[in-house]
């Protein structure tokens, strides 16, 4: 049988790895930044293979290091579920999560002490990021975007959502459907790399309002979840996701002025990469998302 590299070495080159530097896997590991390179240069020894190039003070993945990284974070991972199944809580799960910014400020932020609750102790790295994600180099084991982005990966639409002008109540007071369009407006873009929102202009024609010019005036922003706050602090009229505004409208923090919405182009899905499909607290992730999910869209507010 070969001779199996260092496991303390190999433990080591996966936080390095993982966390991007031999100072962040020696905080995890509880040992120096000195101790972690020594651990990685005996595993390289070992194996006679270089895992990472010095290059001006920093460490970079060979191809190697790329093609073992997944597989020893796999390996780490299933070593923690056998810890834990026999009872040991030296390991805890982890789980990546990626999701669009403005999902990660507020709206899935504040309902993760829900899952944790459930389903018991995990360590969770919470990503709010644009697409693309980098999948492998940041071992994200699930990733809720809105649109099909990664069909390379096994991938699913979980729901279909809608934006619905809403405001604070005293704004709503003034509001008629023929005067929307003299009230402050707050437009909502996702830039040049993110898809198509509903523009004011779309809603104004699927009501059957000339708007004139004034679809154009008022204050704008780049993410939904500003664009939200900006509408909470009775600043104008947004257009906002149902999955965002369902709880400030049941909370009575936003009033829908008018009932016209507009469908959303394409759905949310779900994607997961086959590295992490079969992992339990993975498995169990993804269905507490979906159902948060639909609960949101098919809130009463909304109908």
């Amino acid at each position: 049988m070969a001779v199996l590299p260092s496991l303390k070495g190999l433990q080591a080159f996966e936080a390095a790895a993982r966390t991007g530097s031999f100072a962040g896997a020696a905080e995890e590991l509880s040992v120096s930044a000195a101790a972690v390179s020594q651990l990685i240069r005996t595993v390289e020894e070992q194996m006679d293979r270089k895992l990472f190039h010095r290059v001006n003070r920093r460490a970079v993945l060979t191809e190697a290091g790329v093609e073992m990284l997944p597989r020893l974070t796999m390996a780490f991972q299933e070593i923690g579920s056998v810890a834990r199944q026999l009872g040991g809580d030296a390991f805890r799960p982890r789980l990546v999560v990626s999701v669009p910014p403005s999902m990660a400020m507020g709206w899935l932020s504040q309902r993760l002490a829900g899952f944790v609750s459930s389903h018991g102790a995990v360590d969770i790295s919470l990503r709010g990021e644009d697409d693309p994600v980098p999948f492998d180099r940041e071992l994200i084991d699930i990733r809720l975007t809105y649109g099909p982005h990664y069909r390379e990966h096994p991938t699913e639409d979980i729901v279909q959502d809608a934006v619905y002008p809403v405001c604070a109540p005293g704004l709503a007071d003034t509001i008629k459907p023929e005067g929307l369009a003299s009230l402050p407006l707050i437009h909502t873009g996702w830039g040049p790399t993110g898809a198509a929102f509903p523009s004011w202009h779309n809603w104004f024609e699927a009501a059957a309002i000339e708007p004139g010019r004034a679809a154009q005036r008022g204050l704008s922003a780049n993410s939904s979840r500003a664009a939200l706050d900006l509408a909470i602090s009775g600043l104008g009229v947004a257009l906002a996701q149902g999955i965002y505004c369902a709880e400030a409208l049941e909370d009575g923090l936003l009033v829908r002025p008018l009932a016209q919405m507009v469908e959303l182009r394409q759905p949310y899905c779900l994607t997961i990469p086959e590295r992490s499909a079969r992992r339990d607290v993975v498995d169990a992730f993804r269905q507490w998302l979906i159902d948060e999910c639909r609960r949101a869209v098919g809130s009463p507010a909304l109908r």
